[in-house]
């Protein structure tokens, strides 16, 4: 007699990441000798600043910094957030209330996805947009609704045609700037818009804001809009900026009464950040824009030949996109970014990341992470143009 437990009937809303079963595809090549160029993961190849490196490694040198913390992390972290948000974006955050530590980003998504939607619920989400929103939501029992973004509109939702829906369910709509995967920016006046359309709907707003500080002259947090806070809360991680993606550290930012319920189902989740990292993330949050300047310096030599890399493949897109990504549209010869993802990998083992992951509207475009040295990108534009597959 076999033995079979079923899985709960909530991951059929779901199915594995992308990149998860991409990654083990390409494992398997490289395992039989094809030497695949990855090019698509955005998980930063640079390391955080020396200082930040330093204050972990003494941290975890003191044995009394090995036990459980606390579920709103250490007062030194939330007031280094506070000060980076004050000096960085014109923030004033209180570090007693408004911000909540995470162990990454990601975590909150799911955090704030399960302390406020329910069956019933609606959310909306941006197509193209983070697969993860959609995910996460969708795990809730809520229902999930996309709004598109298109490029003719510079990937910003079109709030007049979205307030002709029924509105009266939505409960939560996530934005992106810089958006995720197009580079997009949202400016000021849009925000204000957006501020009175959620005000109007009686909608939270939930903006992803890892990416402000890549290759954009001006870091921006939708927060610092007046009036904002009153129907908008905003996550932000290091990952990105301060390269520490495998640190998991990221934090939630806005009202108290808003971080309240995300806090009551973050606490029965983990037991808080381990106090080293904290105390290093401190120190990261004390980068200055020279350090910055620095990480800009190098992505933006890796754009310019990221730039030759779509040229040669026909691509066309926008040479003022912002973050570690490059976003382009196929050429009309191809069906879509799909076809000329699967080509690029059977005929030169190199991997792009095909748009159409990020839904629908990104079908018809590919995207190519700057997280890597400018050596394999000109190894992949030999092997596209010599048509050889890296054997």
């Amino acid at each position: 007699m076999s033995f079979h437990i079923s899985p709960a009937s909530r991951l059929e809303v779901v199915k594995e990441y992308y990149f998860s079963t991409k990654l083990k595809q390409i494992a398997a090549l490289k395992a039989s000798g094809i030497p695949v160029l990855n090019l698509g993961i955005g998980s930063p190849d640079l390391a955080p600043s020396d200082a930040t490196i330093q204050a972990l490694v003494e941290s975890a040198q003191k044995k009394e910094n090995h036990a459980y913390q606390a579920y709103q992390g250490i007062p030194a972290l939330r007031t280094a957030f506070a000060n980076f948000y004050q000096k960085h974006y014109q923030v004033n955050l209180d570090p007693n209330g408004e911000i909540l530590p995470l162990i990454g980003s990601k975590e909150g998504i799911m955090h704030i996805a399960m302390a406020y939607l329910e069956k019933g619920d609606i959310t909306l989400i941006p197509n193209p947009g983070y697969p993860t929103y959609q995910a996460a939501c969708a795990l809730t029992g809520a229902e999930v609704q996309s709004y598109e973004l298109t490029e003719a509109n510079g990937w910003l939702p079109d709030l007049v045609e979205l307030a002709k829906r029924d509105l009266s369910r939505v409960k939560i709509m996530w934005v992106n700037y810089p958006h995720m995967p197009t580079g997009a920016q949202a400016n000021v006046a849009f925000f204000e818009k957006l501020r009175d359309f959620a005000l109007t709907h009686s909608i939270l707003l939930v903006n992803d804001n890892p990416y402000s500080f890549i290759l954009n002259q001006h870091p921006n947090s939708m927060l610092s809009i007046p009036g904002m806070k009153e129907v908008a809360i905003e996550l932000n991680s290091l990952s990105k900026s301060h390269n520490m993606a495998g640190w998991r550290i990221g934090a939630v930012l806005g009202q108290q009464k808003f971080l309240a319920p995300i806090l009551t189902f973050k606490s029965n989740m983990d037991s808080g950040m381990f106090l080293p990292l904290q105390e290093a993330a401190v120190k990261a949050l004390e980068s200055n824009e020279v350090w910055f300047a620095q990480q800009n310096k190098i992505y933006a030599a890796r754009q310019k030949v990221v730039f030759q890399l779509m040229d040669l493949l026909e691509c066309s897109y926008d040479p003022n996109q912002s973050g570690m990504f490059v976003w382009a549209k196929v050429p009309s010869k191809y069906k879509d970014g799909y076809e000329l993802s699967d080509k690029i990998l059977d005929e030169n083992a190199v991997f792009i990341t095909p748009g159409g992951i990020f839904g629908s509207q990104g079908n018809a475009y590919i995207r190519i992470s700057l997280c890597a040295p400018i050596s394999l990108f000109e190894t992949a534009i030999q092997r596209i143009k010599t048509q050889s597959n890296g054997i």
